[in-house]
């Protein structure tokens, strides 16, 4: 089964809430995915509250006794790109650190769900930017992006980003969590839009959601539309 990366189309779209549902998705399944976060920001360690690691390991059931030190290669207190993230502490992050661990997880978990930090093009060193990280990864991309307003052009972008270096999208989710949540109508056609010019049809809309342990809403098809083939 191949590996997944979940990337955005900007910082804050919800790429955690979407790699939370990845995960419960392929544990519903059968599978036994494991959640990576290569580089944290804007945290002490990974045990801190604004820690990605520590809210997926808190709100699915299979992870609640398990350290989410696990899930984290790089801790970064400032909230910042991490090639100044981690300049700020005097440090120098290695990508092939994380490919070892890649490797190391890939080996007794299936799949890997990677989550990126911030955008495509947020460096993580002084030459070596996220979507680098991603190729470099050989995983398959899945794009969270904002379901309103400024999202055609975020993820048209984001779209020929990837393209420019031989990479797709296996799938694009709409995420309709802001608190100011879109109008269907906004929705359709930015769905619309972003399948007329790309060639990609959005696999769904992801709503917000209360109860991160229990989510009421079920996605399970939207995931199937691109999850499934390429398991």
């Amino acid at each position: 089964m191949d590996n997944f990366f979940i990337a955005g189309t900007d910082t804050g779209v919800g790429k955690t809430v979407l790699s939370l549902l990845v995960m419960r998705y392929f544990y519903q399944n059968g599978c036994t995915p494991f959640y990576l976060k290569p580089f944290q920001t804007g945290c002490d360690d990974p045990y801190d509250e604004e820690s990605d690691a520590k809210f997926i390991y808190s709100n699915i059931d299979q992870l609640n006794e398990k350290d989410p030190a696990e899930s984290v290669v790089y801790c970064f207190k400032n909230p910042k790109a991490p090639w100044f993230a981690c300049r700020d502490m005097g440090k120098q992050a290695d990508p092939e650190k994380v490919m070892k661990v890649l490797e190391e997880k890939s080996r007794g978990f299936c799949p890997v769900i990677m989550e990126a930090a911030g955008g495509l093009l947020v460096p993580v060193t002084e030459n070596f930017l996220v979507i680098d990280m991603i190729k470099l990864s050989g995983a398959k991309i899945i794009l969270a992006a904002r379901s309103g307003l400024g999202t055609i052009n975020h993820t048209l972008l984001s779209i020929e980003a990837l393209r420019k270096r031989d990479m797709a999208p296996t799938g694009i989710v709409f995420m309709n969590t802001d608190d100011i949540k879109a109008s269907a109508e906004v929705i359709s056609e930015n769905m619309e839009a972003v399948r007329q010019f790309s060639g990609i049809p959005v696999a769904g809309v992801i709503n917000r959601i209360d109860n991160f342990s229990g989510p009421e809403e079920k996605y399970d098809e939207i995931f199937d539309t691109f999850l499934k083939r390429n398991g």
